[in-house]
């Protein structure tokens, strides 16, 4: 089992908003989908778009560059099968969001 690592705290991020973060030297994409926190990773597998600068849409981020779209719940995109972002599990300790970094 991994450490989790601090990124943020709860009041920074408002429902429907998405962000860049750092976790230990990785740097990944943070989503409040309603209350519910979402990490990917941070690079859209197309052209190295930075996600956590998308836009989110209930659980659908689209990458600023180039539109690509991932669910940030499953990392998957809903129109490409082949197409997918490696996505980490949050946990809320306190005020405090963190993330396990081995993925899952």
């Amino acid at each position: 089992m991994s450490d989790l690592i601090k990124v943020a705290e709860v009041g920074d991020l408002q429902p429907g908003e998405c962000k860049t973060v750092s976790a230990g030297e990785r740097e990944l994409a943070l989503y409040n989908v309603g209350g519910k926190f979402c990490a990917t990773d941070n690079v859209c597998p197309h052209r190295g778009g930075p996600l956590g600068e998308g836009t989110l849409d209930g659980t659908i981020v689209t990458c600023p560059w180039h539109g690509w779209r991932f669910d940030v719940c499953t990392g998957q995109s809903p129109v490409i099968p082949t197409a997918k972002v490696e996505k980490f599990e949050c946990v809320i300790e306190g005020n405090d969001v963190k993330v396990k970094l081995d993925g899952d």
